[in-house]
């Protein structure tokens, strides 16, 4: 049994390591600068960028939202990057979803929160969550830009994304984990553009 399960472990991050390998040979990767250019686009026009998901990638919004807003290492000790996570504090959650229906909660918040210059990244290892699909949705119809972080063929959130990077895979771990490691690129990519803008200076 210890044998097994130690297998397992060893299995869990082979399939990471070929994972990555696949969207690099792929070069599913490359949306990640048409990405960032939109991001940058957004921020230098007095934006910020939203991000929400549900679950595990709830938990990526909140920890890229920390990094656009903090500093993603020390090696780059620049200002902040101005975003936020559509997923509030638990009492904006819990009254969203008492007051009015689940799938409204990021849409909800997105209304209130979002301006014109803003960028939307929805994450979604489905592409299927209603209230994912909500708010692209109200995203479009507000005349924001929307991104997509998405899995397996991007499920109908795929629609209401003007640019989407779907890791090819149905294994929600797997998909979580390269969009972390994508989320992590994206910001590298946007903080070095927005250095040589001279908009963010190093401290």
């Amino acid at each position: 049994m210890s044998d097994e399960l130690s297998l397992k472990v060893k299995n869990a991050i082979q399939e990471s390591v070929d994972l990555k390998k696949l969207v690099l040979h792929q070069k599913l990767y490359k949306i990640l600068v048409e990405m960032g250019e939109l991001v940058v686009k957004s921020i230098l026009n007095g934006g910020k960028v939203l991000i929400c998901g549900n679950g595990g990638s709830a938990a990526d919004a909140q920890h890229l939202t920390a990094e656009f807003l903090i500093r993603l290492t020390s090696e780059v000790n620049r200002e902040g990057i101005p975003a936020i996570s559509l997923l509030q504090d638990s009492s904006t959650f819990t009254a969203a979803i008492n007051d009015f229906e689940p799938k409204d909660l990021f849409k909800r918040n997105l209304q209130t929160l979002a301006k014109p210059e803003d960028i939307l990244l929805a994450i979604s290892t489905s592409g299927k969550s209603e209230n994912i699909v909500q708010v692209l949705k109200t995203a479009k119809e507000i005349d924001i830009k929307t991104l997509g972080f998405l899995g397996s063929d991007g499920g109908e959130s795929l629609k209401y994304c003007d640019l989407s990077f779907i890791v090819p895979s149905n294994k929600t771990a797997r998909v979580q984990e390269v969009h972390i490691t994508a989320g992590h690129a994206l910001i590298e990519y946007v903080e070095g553009r927005l250095i040589q803008e001279g908009f963010l200076k190093l401290g």
